[in-house]
């Protein structure tokens, strides 16, 4: 090992915030580095042994926290990437880790002859890219991990969805329903991982990724909404379930799922035990000290009137929808998978989101469910029947 790189190593294993414990961004305003953000205490313990790891993708919300924590114990790590994106957080690892550049539609030339314990798929948008790096790859890496997601489990018309429930492969809509289109990609997509590295494969299902570094500004709404304050529209009832995990609660299990050889198939979302809306909302308001009030507003019919038919991790548990925030997570419990209080989660994100990580450009065009105009809007509607 490089000077260079042991120094990094011991310098994120013992910092007190930033980069070694789960934030590579500078405070801005009144946020606060954050204190610790990992599962344990005093920094992750050393690997087993280390690991050449292969991340396809890399820069996107995941990528970033897988090779943080990958480097914090102790493996080597390259990236595959177009090129095009500078990382969203932690930029001081990527110096420390190997830049492969290509595209997985046409371009996997900087593959070809190299050899790695672990390939992570986090980029595969298309089921030929699965194929096509599974089958270049599968001779000279050991294990292929692939990141699937709980769309493969759609519609969602039951209401207790394990591993061993049937996936379609065909999307009998033909493109035209963007659910059932995207599932039957991540389900066939799996195959292929699996038909290349039989009994070599670790297939993940996350459901919705919360946590520092989201740009889909979903589950982000909340924090944010409860540290403006004022009167806040809560859709839906409030014994309606809400399943999401925090990016690196699934983000450091599977590297663990990785160094130990855990081959399966594991749904991944959380937390831990079943929370309702009403628990996740009060659970929420333990993050400001704003004042505030909650309108519980539990009609569906009028909620779907005013095109309000999720607000992450919510959504509304009717038609094809009915299971998809009741996922069976035992597997992943029994084989590691732990979680952070989401209240922690929560804050965290208000950390990242006030720090200099962002633009006011970026927070200004956050994609929030809702705007203040509309949730007022909604709101007086609400309140005048």
């Amino acid at each position: 090992m490089s000077t260079g790189r042991r120094q990094f190593l011991k310098t994120t294993m013992a910092a007190g915030g930033a980069l070694g414990l789960g934030l590579g961004f500078p405070a801005r305003g009144t946020a606060q580095p954050m204190e610790s953000t990992s599962q344990g205490t005093g920094g992750p313990a050393a690997a087993p042994s280390p690991l050449k790891i292969l991340i396809l993708g890399g820069t996107g919300f995941i990528g970033p926290h897988q090779l943080r924590y990958a480097l914090e114990r102790g493996h080597s790590v390259s990236i595959f990437t177009r090129g095009r994106s500078d990382p969203p957080l932690f930029k001081e690892a990527f110096e420390h880790v190997e830049h492969l550049v290509g595209d997985r539609e046409n371009d996997l030339t900087a593959l070809e002859g190299r050899s790695w314990d672990v390939v992570i798929d986090n980029s595969g948008r298309e089921t030929k890219w699965t194929r096509d790096s599974a089958d270049l790859l599968k001779d000279t890496c050991g294990l292929y991990l692939y990141v699937s997601s709980t769309g493969v489990y759609y519609p969602y018309l039951t209401t207790e969805i394990g591993e061993d429930r049937e996936v379609d492969m065909v999307d009998t809509s033909g493109g035209e329903n963007g659910s059932s289109a995207y599932g039957v990609m991540k389900a066939t997509s799996e195959k292929a991982a699996q038909e290349a590295f039989v009994g070599r494969t670790i297939v993940v299902r996350p459901g919705y990724i919360v946590g520092p570094g989201d740009y889909t500004d979903r589950f982000t709404y909340w924090p944010v909404r409860l540290e403006r304050g004022g009167e806040i529209l809560v859709p839906g009832k409030r014994g309606d379930l809400v399943q999401c995990i925090d990016v690196r609660d699934l983000t450091e299990w599977m590297i663990h799922l990785a160094e130990n050889q855990t081959f399966g198939v594991f749904n991944a979302t959380g937390p831990g035990s079943l929370l309702t809306m009403e628990e996740f909302i009060y659970g929420m308001r333990a993050t400001t000290s704003a004042q505030l009030s909650w309108t519980w507003v539990d009609d569906y019919d009028f909620l779907q009137e005013y095109r309000v038919s999720f607000a992450i991790p919510w959504l509304m548990p009717v038609d094809d929808h009915l299971g998809s925030q009741r996922i069976d997570i035992s597997r992943a419990v029994a084989h590691g998978l732990v979680y952070r209080p989401m209240a922690v989660t929560a804050l965290d994100i208000l950390k990242w989101w006030h720090s200099d990580a962002l633009t006011d450009e970026r927070r200004a065009a956050a994609r929030f469910v809702l705007t203040p105009e509309r949730e007022a809007e909604i709101l007086a509607a609400w309140n005048a029947r």
